[in-house]
Order: structure tokens, then C-alpha cells, then sequence
């Protein structure tokens, strides 16, 4: 998110600053689209506890951030881009411990989505967290370099991606590979920074290197513990003494008998049978 960036301008700002203006209402658009979507099924709930409605209210948040960073970074007001910028360093910390909470709660209640491996999920969300939180704060870095800047939190913010696209995509027709679609879809924003790059001035920016060698790095080492026995260890102490205990961590959960409706009130709906 261009955050706490300091003053600088280059003959290609204009243009540069439009992208990411853009590719901000894209991120904004394609997450509100997502979780509209579901409401509109009837498969979301408002009826989830406590810590799930903060995942969401930080969550949501950070895009309203991000979003208003590029709006105050396209119209030249950097002093109050810069005031929140340091506003939006501060929000990942909640972000990171309610996302990680949301996952393991989900996990120990038997509730992952069916078309994921639950061993596989515990792990996917909080590793996309981290190289949320890990290039947001390369970004942050790297404040000065507003080239680097904004392109590393473009990427950092890209990857939260993946509960929208998990609601838009006919995920349980991809499995076994609805995550790595998922990363896929997600990955066509930051790829599409690189072709603007290219097409605005002939060559891409190092950081997208940096940016998308970080998120593919996250689906390789996501998968590289989800199926060793460290991942199995992880999933064995998570789970212990609750129902997902009972759940076989590398196999998909049957589909719900009813609807699939998310945002459960934690009284054992729509769980996952014992394999």
C-alpha cells in the first residue's frame, strides 16, 4: 500500500501511481464481490462468534486502507498518506493473531471447507498470513524506494486474495488442487503489474521479482510441511482433545449434508464426519 512513503517524484510517477490506483478498486472490487457473492447464495451467516466478526472487521479494514493509501497516493497527499501509513503497520498485528485463531478454531471444530485438505489448511492460512505481513513489512522497509514500495505491498496485499477467489471459483470442482488454484488466481494481480511495467517502460521492476518469488516460495513451503511429518505433528497438537482429532488430516472432508453455510455459531453445524 504506498505506506509512510516519503515525497518523491519521477517522469513516470503519473502513470505508475494510475496502476496501482487501479489495481487497488480491482483488490477492493474482486474481495466485496467475493463475500457478496456468498451472502447472495445464502451460504454466509452472521451468526459467528466474536473473534471471526474482528478477522473481518480488520480484515475488510486493511483493504479500506489500502484503498484510501492509493486514492491519497494518486491525488499528491502525502502527509496524510503517510499519518496512515503508520496506522496500517500497526493494523497487521491484529490481522496475523485473528487469522491464525479463525484458522485453528476452524480446525479443531472439523468446519474446513471440504474441498481442502484440513492438515493442508491449517497450514496454507497462516503461511499466506506471514507473506502478507512479511512483504508489507519489506514495504515498510523500503518506504523511501516508493518504486519498491508500492509494488511490494501490491503483493503483500495480493495475498489475501485467496478467501474471495475461494468464494468465486467452483473450488470443489478443482480438487485436489483447489489451493493451488486459488494462489493462481490470486497471482494474476502482480502479473499484471509486470505487464505494465513492461508495456510503460520496456522492462520489469526488480521488485516483482522479489514479490512473486516470495508467493510462489509460500505455495512451496506450505506444501513442503503440509505433507511431512512436521505438518502431521502441527496438525496432531492443534487438533488434539477436539473434533478435529477425529477428522483423517490429509483426506477431504465428505460435503456437507445441508447447505454449506459459513460464519457457523460453533454448536457443531456443518461439520466434518470422522473419517
Amino acid at each position: 500500500m504506498a505506506t509512510i512513503a516519503t515525497p518523491r517524484t519521477s517522469p513516470t510517477a503519473p502513470s505508475d501511481r494510475d496502476f496501482f490506483l487501479r489495481g487497488a478498486i480491482a483488490i477492493a472490487v474482486t474481495i466485496v464481490t467475493g463475500f457478496s457473492v456468498q451472502l447472495a447464495m445464502g451460504r454466509s451467516s452472521f451468526s459467528s462468534p466474536l473473534p471471526v466478526h474482528l478477522h473481518a472487521i480488520f480484515f475488510m479494514g486493511w483493504i479500506t486502507i489500502y484503498l484510501i493509501q492509493n486514492v491519497l497516493a494518486a491525488r499528491g497527499n502525502l502527509s496524510l498518506h503517510c499519518r496512515l501509513g503508520w496506522i496500517a503497520a500497526v493494523w497487521m498485528v491484529p490481522m496475523l493473531v485473528l487469522g491464525i485463531y479463525v484458522t485453528v478454531a476452524m480446525v479443531r471444530r472439523g468446519q474446513v471447507p471440504f474441498f481442502f485438505q484440513p492438515q493442508q489448511f491449517l497450514i496454507f492460512d497462516p503461511v499466506a498470513l506471514m507473506t502478507f505481513v512479511g512483504l508489507s513489512t519489506a514495504a515498510i522497509v523500503w518506504r523511501r524506494q516508493t518504486d519498491w514500495h508500492k509494488r511490494l505491498h501490491f503483493c503483500g496485499t495480493s495475498m489475501l486474495l485467496g478467501p474471495a477467489f475461494g468464494r468465486l471459483l467452483p473450488l470443489p470442482l478443482l480438487a485436489p488442487w483447489s489451493y493451488e488454484a486459488t494462489v493462481a488466481a490470486l497471482m494474476l494481480f502482480p502479473i499484471a503489474g509486470v505487464i505494465a511495467d513492461k508495456r510503460r517502460s520496456g522492462h520489469v521492476h526488480p521488485a516483482w521479482k522479489w514479490g512473486i518469488g516470495t508467493m510462489i516460495a509460500s505455495l512451496l513451503v506450505t506444501n513442503a510441511v503440509a505433507y511431512s511429518p512436521f505438518g502431521a505433528a502441527i496438525y496432531q497438537r492443534v487438533a488434539a482433545g477436539s473434533t478435529g482429532a477425529n477428522v483423517a488430516p490429509l483426506r477431504f472432508p465428505p460435503p456437507p449434508a445441508g447447505p454449506r453455510i459459513t460464519g457457523r455459531d460453533g454448536t457443531g453445524q456443518d461439520q466434518a464426519a470422522p473419517r
